[in-house]
């Protein structure tokens, strides 16, 4: 069989974000973040929970069926809900990061290569870092006035 080689390499453009609309869009962002890391815990507890169950000596009774079937009716809808609010992110090309932590990625262009706003939950300030791409995931640079579009004044000072 033959590979198609027209569509074999495909690139996406993403949309890149200055700090300033990303600090326009805190708020929005806060409220999807917030919704995915609560879902997101919540997925996890049910799941936790349905494990217990499953994990109990001997044949389940009427309670632990019932038990089971409500947790993981309760695990499947949370992680339907996390599945929206990512997928809300991902309309706006911004990449979850870490839900539990409450952290998402909002792209940007740093010395002609791609770099990301870390947006974090639980900051005063929630772009306080940054990281390239090809930055090990636990990389963290302070925001600079380069990240701000302020090159003159990073430069003079």
């Amino acid at each position: 069989m033959k590979r198609n080689s027209k569509g074999a390499k495909r690139r996406r453009t993403i949309q890149v974000w200055t700090l300033a609309q990303a600090k326009s869009a805190a708020p929005y962002l806060t409220s999807v973040v917030r919704s995915l890391r609560e879902h997101t815990l919540e997925g996890l507890a049910c799941r936790r929970r349905l494990r217990h169950i499953d994990e109990r000596p001997g044949r389940p009774d009427r309670d632990a069926l019932i038990a089971r079937q409500e947790a993981d009716d309760t695990a499947r809808h949370s992680e339907d809900r996390a599945a929206e609010a990512a997928a809300e992110l991902a309309a706006l090309d911004i990449r979850p990061f870490n839900a539990v932590h409450g952290q998402a990625l909002v792209p940007f262009v740093h010395e002609e290569q791609l770099a990301w706003y870390v947006f974090d939950l639980h900051d005063p300030q929630p772009y306080r870092f940054w990281r390239f791409q090809s930055d090990p995931d636990d990389t963290r640079r302070p925001v600079t006035p380069r990240q701000h579009g302020r090159v003159e004044a990073a430069e003079t000072a």
